[in-house]
């Protein structure tokens, strides 16, 4: 048997009128794929609404925090880490974790966090996760350097450097306090390579950033390979968008309306796709077990069948979780979306029942094209004619869990 490295989730989710994503001219996404318009629900939005879900925090514990204002992080940092560090500490270990990170994150999932504009004022960073737990361990590290300070021998060559300086016309020269502090952020900087390890174990404490990675480029902050791939949600067929015409009405105004406008929304059969790298999270998490790793994967399945972004919720109240979900150990990720290039047609039957038969059909045919040998299993609310099925969610939850040896009941 192969390691099957890669979980493959495979979601089939029937929302109700709605308008769950919107873009910047406060329309649906769409996208077009088989030559017809899809609604589209993007990645960005799934992962930020399963982050901050409350499930999330309840298995998966506190996620990242998400901010480009230095001054509102280190706020945060100092009421977090209040009684652990001097307050000196934790500022300087925040300006030289977060004021000289050039970060791309990975995820991109910063750029529709929220649908107001992030609050605060400060120098703007990039938006990118900052982990509490990551900075504890920096806050650590340059508590003990500061302390050790420098040798005898390095202060001498610091004086001697500090003597010979050359500075450009214009540019004063460096004071000799300025030098020891760079050169004990050098020492920093040495010993946090040396101590790789122990910075990944602290992701533990936030999944989010081992599930979708981190780009840094320089400071301390490091890099992460995301282990999971999130594709855009799209309906399994074509959609034909809905306006809404609503007026706000004035209680004390006798005219009436206060307030008109319009609201695109539609309902649809999404298909969600999700794949995990085992072994990419079990490297992100500290070289865990498989059994860690797992772990996870099954709370993310759970999330990707049961958690909606939020957007106009208070309006349409959509509140749909998911009809049919595959879950397949592999040894590559591999997508059903092809199962809905030609769109589905309803045929007076809904979308859903012909999208849930299309979508198997196809991942046989995949199974068997390529000579795949993935081990599968299948939980749907639908009557289905294909091999046993899970009636509960948490039954393929638990069969993720087990590395799918548990076995239908």
């Amino acid at each position: 048997m192969t390691d099957h490295n890669f979980l493959n989730l495979h979601v089939l989710i029937s929302h109700s009128p709605s308008c769950l994503n919107r873009d910047d001219m406060n329309m649906q996404k769409s996208a077009i794929f088989g030559g017809v318009r899809r609604v589209r629900i993007s990645s960005q939005s799934l992962k930020r609404a399963m982050r901050t879900s409350d499930y999330y925090r309840a298995h998966l514990g506190t996620p990242s925090i998400r901010s480009r204002h230095l001054d509102l992080i280190t706020t945060h940092l100092l009421a977090s880490l209040a009684g652990e560090f001097d307050e000196d500490i934790i500022r300087k270990t925040a300006g030289l974790f977060v004021q000289n990170a050039n970060v791309e994150p990975a995820n991109e999932e910063e750029e529709e966090s929220t649908e107001e504009p992030s609050a605060g004022g400060g120098k703007e960073l990039a938006v990118a996760p900052w982990c509490v737990a990551e900075i504890r361990d920096l806050c650590g590290q340059v508590a003990s350097v500061f302390q050790e300070g420098l040798t005898a021998e390095e202060r001498t060559k610091l004086k001697e450097r500090h003597g010979k300086q050359k500075p450009k016309k214009g540019t004063p020269a460096k004071s000799l306090e300025a030098l020891e502090e760079e050169e004990l952020i050098k020492k920093i900087d040495k010993r946090l390579k040396e101590r790789a390890g122990s910075m990944t174990t602290a992701f533990n404490q936030a999944v989010d950033i081992a599930l979708a990675g981190r780009m840094a480029t320089s400071g301390l902050m490091t890099s992460v390979d995301g282990a999971m791939a999130v594709a855009h949600a799209i309906t399994t067929h074509a959609v034909d968008a809905d306006i809404d015409w609503f007026t706000a009405v004035d209680d004390l105004d006798p005219e009436g309306a206060g307030h008109l406008n319009t609201q695109e929304f539609s309902a649809g059969v999404f298909y969600r796709y999700a794949s995990i790298n085992l072994g990419q999270l079990q490297h992100n998490l500290g070289n865990v077990e498989r059994t860690r790793a797992l772990e996870v994967a099954r709370h993310v399945a759970h999330l990707l069948a049961t958690v909606v972004p939020s957007a106009k919720q208070q309006t349409f109240a959509a509140h749909n979780p998911a009809d049919l979900v595959i879950a397949s150990f592999s040894d590559q990720p591999l997508s059903l979306a092809n199962a809905f290039e030609s769109p589905v047609k309803a045929k007076g039957e809904g979308f859903l029942q012909p999208s849930a038969a299309r979508m198997l059909a196809y991942w046989q045919t995949l199974m068997d094209a390529f000579s795949l040998d993935d081990r599968a299993a299948v939980f749907s609310t639908l009557p289905l004619d294909t091999q046993p099925v899970f009636k509960r969610l948490v039954d393929l939850e638990n069969w993720i869990s087990a590395d799918g040896s548990a076995s239908v009941q």
